[in-house]
């Protein structure tokens, strides 16, 4: 029997790590609100749906192996965006699966939800500060080009900080809501799947 439920496990773990290796496919900018190299998408998904139905080590693997295969199949940024994206990926679902491992229900899954959303949207400041950005500027032509971006929507967007604090943070919380809801709508039909029952 429990070899039987490993083999369960992994076999979904593989189909949502490939499900969340295409929803990193479709993402799409908001220029109103965020410079157009700041992707929306809704990839954390699977992720979300693995840490609550398997554990948060579950949710972990499924954002490490598809940033693994986006770095192969359609990475553009030396890998330092999947990196990125794994961590705060990472930190959203683990933070909400643990907390859900602790009392199994409802109201929890939305409380995990939701502190998972504001640790990524926290961690997002310092990954971007201190890894992702820099390794950008020396890619794509520099820090102010960069800068320039955010000042075409805030004049006063004068320093990386503030740029990660008054857009990218707000952002990426709002990105984990987005999952979030998407999860509550879904896992309950897709629950026996998920959990092995018919």
């Amino acid at each position: 029997m429990k070899t039987k439920n490993h083999v369960r496990e992994l076999t979904v773990t593989a189909m949502l790590s490939a499900i969340g290796f295409v929803l990193m496919m479709v993402d799409f900018s908001l220029p109103m609100f965020i410079p157009f190299f700041v992707k929306m998408d809704i990839s954390e998904l699977p992720a979300l749906l693995a840490s609550f139905s398997l554990g948060p080590v579950y949710g972990a693997a499924v954002c490490l192996i598809k940033n693994i295969l986006a770095a192969i199949f359609h990475g553009s940024t030396g890998g330092i965006g999947e990196v990125c994206n794994f961590l705060l990926g990472a930190a959203f679902t683990v933070t909400a699966g643990l907390i859900y491992k602790h009392h199994k229900s409802r109201k929890m899954a939305v409380v995990g939800a939701l502190v998972g959303s504001v640790v990524m949207a926290l961690i997002s400041v310092p990954v971007n500060y201190f890894i992702t950005y820099p390794v950008y500027a020396q890619m794509f032509g520099g820090m102010d080009l960069i800068l320039g971006a955010y000042q075409e929507l805030n004049p006063n967007a004068t320093s990386l900080l503030f740029c990660l604090v008054m857009f990218n943070l707000p952002f990426t919380f709002v990105k984990g809501l987005l999952d979030s809801v998407i999860c509550f709508l879904i896992y309950k039909p897709l629950s026996p799947i998920l959990h092995g029952r018919r």
